[in-house]
């Protein structure tokens, strides 16, 4: 900031130029004016004295004649160099009261609509960081300078990851997913950092942000990942492994992660091995479910949009407990739900005694809001007879 300020003087200081400059030249210009008075006085002063020699006949016409033409010419000569007369003047009380209110007001509007703040905060990162928090202060005062800048909003958002605070991350990604779209890489960001946030406890949230981002990126990094451990976590180790491949694929040759997620890879391998040598328990939950669409709404809803299928606790929490994704143009389509589809693992089909079958579509692409549903009675989540659920009431 010092620099600055140095080149602001400076520059200030030959603005004033301009203005106390005409001040020094109004003096040299009123020393003319009075020398060239002082001349014409002694111009005067000769032609009398030349016209009092000639009455008292000392001079002829002729030496007179001469006479005057000496003097005029030397006063030609002096004031030949002579500045012009000035037409009008302003007096120096005006141009010094401006010499002292100029820097003044721009110094005012300056701290007022400058950037004083963002040229500091730039000379502050011309620097390294010393620690990951100064990074973060950085970030923040960066952001605060420039709120509408979704690029320092993802920047932030990492940093905020990198110190272990997720949910201030995903309040900074909402952030930059409003100012700059539904962008897949921060809807992965941003549902990797709710994950987080609720101490890896997967919700309806996490699952739709995922399900938009790998359906605009079927590669989104941080979607698969977090896919992946979410399986893991909840023992769908197949569906861990194949997220993780996934992921494996984008990553470059050499990439330090690769060695961490084939190891998980690795140990999800390993006990889908020993899973696989018991065998399955035979009261397995396997609902199967087929869903139509009202003819009458036929007209009132688009091929593109989303129908979300789940069964959900009868007497418990409404998040629902297993749920499939597809599309109105899909429709009539028979599915299964299972603890494979399960949102949360510490929350299965099979927990539940009793469930509802609810089918809904979201033109949002929300899960727990719609404009059209269909809703099946209470049944036990043993049921092995494949249900049949209608779409065809306003999603109230």
């Amino acid at each position: 900031m010092i620099e600055f300020w140095l080149s602001a003087g400076l520059l200030l200081l030959a603005a004033l130029s301009f203005l106390l400059i005409p001040i020094l030249r109004g003096r040299r210009q009123q020393q003319e004016e009075d020398r060239t008075a002082l001349n014409v006085a002694l111009y005067q002063e000769r032609i009398a004295e030349l016209a009092a020699q000639q009455a008292a006949g000392v001079l002829d016409d002729g030496q007179m004649a001469k006479g005057r033409d000496e003097a005029a010419r030397e006063l030609l000569a002096d004031t030949e160099g002579a500045e012009s007369a000035r037409q009008a003047r302003l007096g120096k009380a005006v141009p010094l009261l401006a010499a002292l209110l100029v820097p003044l007001v721009a110094l005012g509007l300056y701290l007022h609509f400058g950037a004083a703040g963002k040229v500091e905060l730039t000379q502050e990162f011309a620097a390294a960081p010393k620690s990951l928090e100064e990074m973060t202060t950085r970030l923040e005062r960066a952001v605060e300078a420039q709120p509408d800048s979704a690029e320092g909003l993802y920047f932030l958002g990492r940093a905020y990851m990198a110190e272990q605070r997720p949910a201030d991350a995903a309040r900074t990604y909402e952030r930059a997913v409003a100012l700059a779209g539904r962008q897949p890489e921060l809807l992965g960001q941003w549902a990797q950092a709710l994950y987080f946030a609720a101490n890896k406890q997967w919700s309806a949230q996490v699952q739709a942000l995922t399900d938009e981002a790998l359906k605009a990126d079927p590669n989104e990094v941080t979607s698969l990942g977090l896919r992946g451990i979410a399986a893991f976590e909840g023992e769908r180790y197949q569906e861990a492994i194949d997220y993780w491949k996934r992921l494996l694929a984008q990553l470059p040759e050499g990439d330090a992660s690769r060695a961490a997620l084939q190891g998980g890879i690795d140990r999800a391998g390993e006990r889908l091995g020993s899973s696989a040598a018991q065998p399955a328990p035979a009261s397995a939950t396997r609902l199967k479910v087929r869903v139509e669409l009202a003819a009458a709404l036929k007209d009132k809803v688009s091929p593109q949009d989303t129908v979300f299928i789940f069964a959900r606790a009868s007497n418990g929490p409404p998040m629902p407990l297993a749920a499939k994704r597809v599309t109105v143009a899909q429709l009539p389509l028979e599915v299964e739900l299972s603890d494979a589809d399960a949102m949360m693992p510490q929350m299965k089909l099979s927990d539940f005694a009793e469930v509802q079958l609810v089918a809904r579509v979201s033109r949002a692409g929300q899960p727990t809001r719609g404009e059209w549903v269909g809703k099946g009675a209470p049944l036990a989540s043993s049921t092995q007879a494949t249900q049949h659920l209608t779409i065809d009431s306003p999603d109230l």
